[in-house]
């Protein structure tokens, strides 16, 4: 843990790992992540192929002492896809949900729980559709698997792929976690669209958050990553 009472997470499409300059490079991906020091970071868009010995996820998770959690959505030949979770500390529970929509790409959602500081945190990691239907659909999904579970602390790390603040995706996000902190993070160059966020339950926690707009983060890849500390009160 980066300090006791808080916990950092982050959320971060890294688009297959492939750059604004075309070039696939899982280690941009974890110098960015390693200087951010997390203690949770949910991934989206992870290609999951082998680097040397090893699939991209463990070399993350290796190289950043951490473990790995993996919600693959897309199963190829050369490399599973989908999404990651990443954690400094090692999960108690761990489950993975279809929240697919028929006939569009397959999403799911990565939930994982973790006794912190006393408390009960679940994280959950997601990557909603590209179209509005799919997204009323998954974020309803989401909202039945948080109901069913109850945690003390949620964390929600996603590419929730909605820019409208009015949306339903988002009034429903609210509605369920409280806070929803949303960044202009994409394109990773010029980002004009917040599509990529953070929701965490009770809206009583304290929190600060920001965009990650290092040089190196505009490079790595087409979204930039959404950091949040959440500062808990330890019983």
């Amino acid at each position: 843990m980066t300090e006791r009472g808080r916990l950092r997470v982050v959320t971060y499409n890294v688009h297959a790992c492939i750059g604004t300059d075309g070039e696939f490079s899982p280690q941009r991906i974890c110098d960015i992540l390693s200087e951010l020091r997390a203690d949770f970071v949910g991934i989206q868009a992870l290609e999951d192929r082998i680097l040397g010995t090893e699939p991209v996820s463990e070399y993350l998770a290796r190289n950043l002492d951490m473990h790995a959690y993996r919600g693959s959505t897309l199963m190829r030949r050369d490399a599973h896809y989908g999404n990651l979770l990443l954690s400094r500390e090692p999960a108690q529970a761990m489950r993975i949900h279809d929240i697919s929509v028929p006939g569009r790409e397959p999403r799911g959602i990565v939930e994982a729980d973790f006794p912190l500081f006393g408390r009960r945190i679940r994280v959950l990691v997601s990557h909603f559709g590209l179209r509005a239907r799919e997204r009323r659909k998954q974020v309803d999904d989401l909202s039945r698997i948080v109901k069913n579970n109850s945690a003390d602390i949620d964390v929600l790390l996603g590419d929730f792929n909605e820019w409208r603040p009015a949306s339903y995706t988002v009034r429903a996000l609210k509605r369920q976690f409280g806070i929803v902190l949303r960044h202009r993070s994409w394109p990773a160059g010029r980002p004009l669209l917040a599509l990529d966020g953070i929701c965490v339950s009770p809206p009583t926690v304290d929190f600060s958050d920001k965009v990650v707009r290092t040089i190196a983060a505009r490079q790595a890849s087409d979204h930039l990553p959404v950091i949040c500390d959440v500062h808990l009160t330890v019983p």
